[in-house]
């Protein structure tokens, strides 16, 4: 954390700073007042020599001093606590996340996801009092998060933008569920209706206009999260962009899983076992 005396831009520090680690550009985010700011950077991150730290310090005093309203505003201050006008100015706290603590934000994270299909998933079975459409519904998610990390993995050293497997990153995927799992749902609610209503009608036909019938909600639904996805994705500023990225693949694998992923796979599972039980009765 980095504290100026005065307002400053993000982006400008970021500019500034990428040219100090070398095309490196590090995530600045404001913290707490706009005079103060969050700096996190993988510039070096995997070499644990001691004057890795110092190289980083002098990198940054050299990036952000213009920023600085003081002229005489040297290394020292920028290191050490100065009081000035009553704020204390310069680096007020730093930290490096090493393998042990990254190792453990990503156990964490796997943890959260896990649990979160699975409670899910026997929501899912409970509320349509068949384990088919549950397990529909967390192949489909599966699917959606998988997507959603395989995309980040590939363009991770391509897009001009932070795409760093954080907390950021998590919650964009637990978003995706959570919005892909509603659209499922209707599905499945519209099913149940069908069902309900036309019991002498085959199941195919009824799981055919179930979807015909929620289709354009969820198209209509989609489409508008995404237009504003979109927006946020290129006016948001840099520190939301990567979350948005994921949320913009995100809601459109989720509609298309709803669809052609969960719906079809709890029909082919419901088949089977309508299948089995007429066995059954023709063997007697």
């Amino acid at each position: 954390m980095i504290r100026f005396d005065k307002d400053v831009k993000t982006n400008e520090i970021r500019d500034a700073l990428e040219v100090q680690f070398e095309g490196n550009a590090p995530e600045v985010k404001t913290f707490g007042p706009t005079s103060q700011v969050k700096v996190t950077t993988k510039y070096l991150i995997d070499n644990d020599g001691a004057e890795v730290d110092s190289l980083i310090q002098h990198k940054l005093f050299q990036g952000l001093k213009p920023f600085y309203s003081n002229p005489n505003f040297n290394y020292t201050d920028f290191t050490t606590d100065v009081t000035e006008s009553g704020k204390l100015l310069g680096i007020r706290s730093s930290q490096k996340v090493g393998p042990t603590i990254a190792d453990d934000i990503r156990n964490k994270a796997f943890l959260a996801v896990f649990f979160a299909l699975i409670v899910i998933f026997i929501y899912i079975a409970i509320r349509f009092k068949k384990w088919q459409y549950g397990f529909g519904g967390l192949v489909s998610l599966f699917h959606d998060a998988f997507i959603t990390l395989g995309i980040f993995s590939l363009l991770y050293s391509i897009m001009p933008f932070s795409m760093e497997a954080d907390q950021a990153l998590i919650a964009a995927i637990l978003t995706i569920i959570g919005y892909s799992i509603n659209d499922t749902v209707i599905i499945f609610d519209r099913i149940r209706e069908y069902v309900t209503l036309h019991p002498k009608r085959d199941y195919k036909t009824n799981v055919n206009e179930a979807l015909n019938s929620t289709l354009s909600r969820t198209v209509n639904t989609s489409g508008t999260t995404l237009i504003v996805l979109i927006a946020m994705f290129i006016f948001g500023g840099e520190t939301v962009r990567g979350f948005t990225f994921a949320l913009l693949f995100g809601i459109f694998f989720g509609t298309y899983s709803s669809v052609f992923v969960a719906t079809p796979l709890a029909y082919d599972l419901m088949m089977r076992k309508i299948k089995k039980s007429l066995k059954v009765k023709t063997s007697k």
